[in-house]
C-alpha cells in the first residue's frame, strides 16, 4: 500500500540508501535534481545521523532504502529518530526502473542514485514505513528464531532416538514418538538406561509420569516396563549412552522452554498488529500460523 505519498512530496531533499552489510552507499538530490551527497557511508548510527543532519539544511529529508528490515533497519531507524520521511522502495519496482536508466553495470552508486531519481520523481512507487512493519520485522526475527529452535529440536530429538535404537530397540519404539512430551524428558533425565527404568520398576515410573501426564502416565508406566521385558542382553555402548540419554534430553526440555517462550512474545505482538482480528477470525490459524502470513505478506510487499 502506497500511503504518506502526499508527505514524501513535501521532501526537499531525497536520499537514495543502496544498503550493505557494513556500508552503504548513499546518493542524495534536490527537487531539481542536483545531487548533493554521493558517497559509500558506514552502517554507524553517527556517520548516518551525521548526514541526515546535514542535508536538512536543505529542506525536508526523505530517506528511501532497498531494504526496510536486516540490514537497512538501522538506517531507517535513525532517520526516525531525527524526524525524516522514511520509505523504500520494493525489489521489483527497483528492477523496473533500473531498466531505463542508462548503463547496464549493476553498482552501488548507480542503485543508489536510482533510488533517489525514484522517490523525486516517482514518489506513487514507494512504500511507506507504518508502525505495523516494525511489528513485523520483530516478528520476522522472532519466527526466524523459532525455526532455528524447531531444526534444533529435530536434530537433538533424532540424536536421542539413534542411541536408544542402538542400545534398546523395544525401548526406543515406546519412548521414541514420545520425546516431545515433558513426562518422557523427565523420566529419561532421571532413569538414564534402560537398566535403571527396569529397577524402578512399574509403580515408580508411573509415579514420576504421572507429575507430567495425569491421564497417560500409567499407561506408558505399562508400556515401557513391557518394553523393558523385550531384551535381556546388554548392548555394548549402553554405559556411554546412559551419560549421553540425560544431558539429551535436558536439551530438549530446554529447547521446548525456549520456543514457548518465543510463542508468547509472538502471541503479544500478533495481537496489537491491526490484522490479527482478520487471521485469528480464520479456521486453523493460530499465533505461529497468524505471524507468519504477516512475515509472508511483508515479504510479498517488499518485493513488488
Amino acid at each position: 500500500m502506497a500511503t504518506g505519498i502526499a508527505r514524501y512530496e513535501e521532501a526537499g531533499v531525497f536520499i537514495g540508501l543502496d544498503v550493505g552489510k557494513g556500508e552503504h552507499h548513499a546518493v542524495a538530490v534536490d527537487r531539481s535534481g542536483n545531487r548533493l551527497f554521493d558517497k559509500p557511508l558506514p552502517n554507524d548510527e553517527g556517520k548516518l545521523r551525521e548526514m541526515l543532519v546535514s542535508l536538512a539544511k536543505h529542506g525536508p529529508v526523505l530517506l528511501v532504502v532497498d531494504q526496510p528490515a536486516t540490514i537497512g533497519a538501522l538506517p531507517v531507524a535513525v532517520a526516525q529518530a531525527v524526524g525524516a520521511l522514511v520509505g523504500y522502495l520494493p525489489g521489483l519496482a527497483m528492477r523496473r526502473i533500473a531498466d531505463l536508466h542508462p548503463g547496464e553495470a549493476k553498482t552501488d552508486a548507480r542503485d543508489a542514485l536510482i533510488i533517489a531519481e525514484t522517490a523525486r520523481t516517482l514518489p506513487h512507487t514507494l512504500r511507506s514505513i507504518q508502525v505495523a512493519d516494525a511489528q513485523v520485522a520483530e516478528l520476522t526475527m522472532l519466527c526466524g528464531f523459532d525455526d532455528d529452535l524447531a531444526g534444533q529440536i529435530t536434530q537433538v530429538s533424532n540424536r536421542l532416538r539413534g542411541l536408544l535404537t542402538q542400545i534398546h530397540p523395544a525401548l526406543e519404539r515406546t519412548l521414541g514418538p514420545r520425546l516431545d512430551h515433558p513426562a518422557i524428558l523427565d523420566l529419561l533425565r532421571r532413569y538414564r538406561s534402560p537398566e535403571a527404568l527396569r529397577q524402578a520398576g512399574p509403580k515408580r515410573l508411573a509415579a514420576r509420569l504421572l507429575q507430567r501426564a495425569p491421564r497417560k502416565g500409567v499407561d506408558w508406566a505399562v508400556e515401557i516396563t513391557q518394553a523393558l521385558t523385550e531384551q535381556t542382553v546388554i548392548v555394548a555402548g549402553t554405559s556411554a549412552a546412559s551419560h549421553v540419554i540425560p544431558r539429551l534430553a535436558e536439551q530438549l526440555e530446554a529447547l521446548h522452554r525456549q520456543r514457548d517462550e518465543i510463542a508468547d512474545e509472538v502471541e503479544a505482538i500478533v495481537e496489537t498488529h491491526p490484522l490479527h482480528p482478520v487471521l485469528t477470525s480464520m479456521p486453523g490459524v493460530g499465533v505461529r500460523t497468524a505471524a507468519r502470513l504477516l512475515d509472508s505478506r511483508r515479504a510479498r510487499l517488499t518485493a513488488r
